[in-house]
C-alpha cells in the first residue's frame, strides 16, 4: 500500500507528518484528510472572525498532492 503524509496547520502551529500512513489509495487519504479537519479546528477555535485549518497530503516522494482547508468566518451582519 502506498505511504500518505498529513502535514498540518492550523494558524498557530505547523505539524509536518514524519511518519505517514499506508492507505489503500489517493481517495483514502483525501477521506482521512477531510475527517481529521474538525477536530482540529475545534481544538484551535479562533479568537478573531476568521480562522483556518489546512491539511496537505504529500506522496512517497514527497509532493504535495492534494490540500483540505476548514475556514471559519464570523461577522456580524447588521
Amino acid at each position: 500500500m502506498p505511504r500518505f503524509y498529513f502535514d498540518i496547520d492550523d494558524g498557530l502551529r505547523f505539524t509536518s507528518d514524519d511518519d505517514g500512513q499506508a492507505l489503500p489509495d489517493r481517495a483514502a487519504a483525501r477521506n482521512m484528510a477531510i475527517s481529521v479537519l474538525p477536530p482540529l479546528a475545534r481544538d484551535v477555535m479562533p479568537d478573531g472572525d476568521r480562522h483556518a485549518v489546512w491539511v496537505v497530503i504529500r506522496n512517497e516522494e514527497g509532493d504535495a498532492i492534494f490540500r483540505a482547508v476548514l475556514e471559519l468566518v464570523a461577522e456580524w451582519l447588521d
